[in-house]
């Protein structure tokens, strides 16, 4: 885990200690009690804030050299989602597989991968931090999120992004087992926000998210959606899943996940 904020990682991996059943995607079983997850979610308004004012919204994560780059990337979570759809798009590697962005948007896109792969990018090396405590560098690269929202003409109700998954996880608590994640505009923007679709130097690895994921270098890995299929502009999350913004958030976790 990054250095950079060692009292709020240490009550975060406190709190998420052995929560209802099911394995974080990036991060193992955890768990939550409820005067603990109380207490982060009031502390979470502050460090948002607190880190917006001190960072500033585009202060850029550390970067790495490529010597730092770790031998063997732990993939958890779901490695291969099982839906018909998915591993039709694997089995094709993912020629007719296009990326939806609509909702409260001017002009809707349609994107296949090779759309992406013409689109402004970036490449970085950066670690990935998981709530759970270990932590990997890797070399991504990818479309920067957001000139995708530029083209697609953003409204100005919209608040938020969110991330629609093939990644169905297992059929925990609530019986949905969907993932989604959503971030606010200034995130999305942020110069580091990619949808990768390389991984160091090579096409994204299935057990890694392909065709493609999100990186969020300010923030955990548990906001880091895999296997984005669809991405929807929204003006508030509330009636998402159990409308806490999350997947992890609707069963305890923060939704701002600031590092």
């Amino acid at each position: 885990m990054s250095g950079s904020d060692p009292t709020r990682r240490l009550l975060l991996g406190g709190a998420l200690t052995g929560a209802a059943g099911a394995s974080l995607a990036g991060c193992d079983k955890l768990a939550a009690s409820p005067a603990v997850n109380e207490r982060l979610g009031a502390a979470e308004g502050l460090n948002f804030h607190v880190q917006r004012l001190m960072l500033g919204r585009n202060a850029l994560a550390r970067e790495y050299p490529p010597s730092a780059i770790a031998p063997d990337f732990r993939a958890n979570g779901t490695t291969n989602p099982d839906s018909e759809d998915y591993q039709q798009h694997v089995a094709d590697g993912f020629k007719a597989w296009r990326l939806e962005i609509g909702g409260l948007v001017e002009r809707p896109l349609s994107l296949s991968l090779d759309d992406l792969r013409q689109a402004p990018d970036r490449s970085q090396i950066t670690r990935h931090d998981c709530v759970e405590g270990w932590s990997s560098i890797a070399k991504w690269k990818g479309a920067r999120l957001g000139p995708l929202l530029d083209r697609a003409g953003v409204k100005p109700q919209a608040k938020y992004v969110a991330f629609f998954c093939a990644d169905t996880l297992e059929l925990t608590l609530d019986g949905t087992g969907d993932y989604y994640e959503t971030i606010d505009l200034a995130d999305a923007h942020h110069p580091q926000t990619l949808l990768a679709y390389e991984m160091n130097d090579q096409p994204l690895p299935v057990a890694h998210g392909a065709p493609i994921r999100l990186r969020l270098e300010r923030q955990l890995g548990y906001k880091m959606a895999k296997y984005v299929m669809r991405i929807e502009l929204i003006d508030s999350f509330a009636k998402l899943g159990q409308g806490k913004g999350g997947y992890w958030e609707d069963r305890g976790y923060q939704w701002y996940a600031g590092i």
